[in-house]
């Protein structure tokens, strides 16, 4: 019961912010008057299928139809300035 309850607040903290992990979320929820820890709340997020929305890793990944344009000094010696 008491988890039933914690979980129905977390999902509505989630429905207005989606971008908080559990950290945040715990913060909320000390706001409501729960004491609790993060871990709990971390556990009980996988446990609902919650994660926070972020940008993921590989964001500049170039597009298939970007050309690629050779580095045109690659066999240039260089031995002074302009």
């Amino acid at each position: 019961m008491w988890d039933e309850l914690l979980m129905q607040e977390i999902d509505r903290i989630y429905m207005e912010e989606p971008t908080y992990g559990s950290h945040r979320m715990l913060d909320q929820l000390h706001k409501l008057g729960y004491q609790l820890g993060h871990e709990r709340v971390r556990s009980l997020m996988r446990a609902m299928g919650i994660e926070p929305i972020y940008p993921k890793p590989r964001l500049s990944v170039p597009g298939q139809g970007h050309k690629k344009y050779p580095y045109l000094l690659r066999d240039l010696e260089i031995d002074r300035s302009n």
